[in-house]
C-alpha cells in the first residue's frame, strides 16, 4: 500500500466553477501509482469541489446561474456579512454542494465518465487563491 500527498493550488476569477481535472491526472501520473483511490479536499468554506459534465461549456454557466437564484446575496436575514454580501451566500452555496471527492483511478487513470470533469466551485465575487489537498492510497 503507498500512500501520496499534495496540495494543488487553483487561482480563481470570481464566481464560477474552474476545471482541474488535467491537474489531478498529471499529479497522479507522477506518483506512479497504477490502481488506487485519490481523494480531494478543499481547505476552504466559500467554495466546493464538484464533478460536472465538460463537453458544453452552458452546463457550468447554467449551475452558476441557478446558484445565483437560489442563494441570494444582501438577504436581510445574514447575521454573517463581515467580508460582504457574498460572505454568507459562499458559505451556504458550499454546505450545499461538497468540500471533498474520492475518485477510483485504474491503470493511472480516474475512473471518470466520457463527459465528466472535476471543478472548483468557487462562491465568492473576487478572485481567490484556493488550495485543495490531494490524497491517493493505492
Amino acid at each position: 500500500m503507498k500512500f501520496h500527498t499534495h496540495t494543488l493550488e487553483i487561482t480563481t476569477r470570481g464566481k464560477g466553477l474552474y476545471p482541474f481535472t488535467r491537474d489531478v491526472a498529471k499529479w497522479i501520473s507522477s506518483t506512479g501509482v497504477q490502481t488506487g483511490l485519490v481523494t480531494l479536499f478543499i481547505q476552504h468554506t466559500s467554495a466546493s469541489l464538484v464533478i460536472q459534465e465538460n463537453a458544453d461549456p452552458d452546463v457550468v454557466l447554467d449551475l452558476t446561474d441557478f446558484f445565483e437564484h437560489l442563494v441570494l446575496e444582501n438577504d436581510p436575514r445574514y447575521r454573517h456579512t463581515t467580508e460582504g454580501p457574498d460572505d454568507m451566500p459562499s458559505h451556504i452555496r458550499s454546505a450545499l454542494t461538497q468540500t471533498h471527492l474520492s475518485i477510483p483511478f485504474f491503470e493511472g487513470r480516474m475512473a471518470l465518465g466520457t463527459w465528466q470533469g472535476i471543478y472548483l466551485f468557487e462562491h465568492r465575487r473576487s478572485a481567490q487563491r484556493r488550495s485543495v489537498v490531494a490524497q491517493i492510497i493505492g
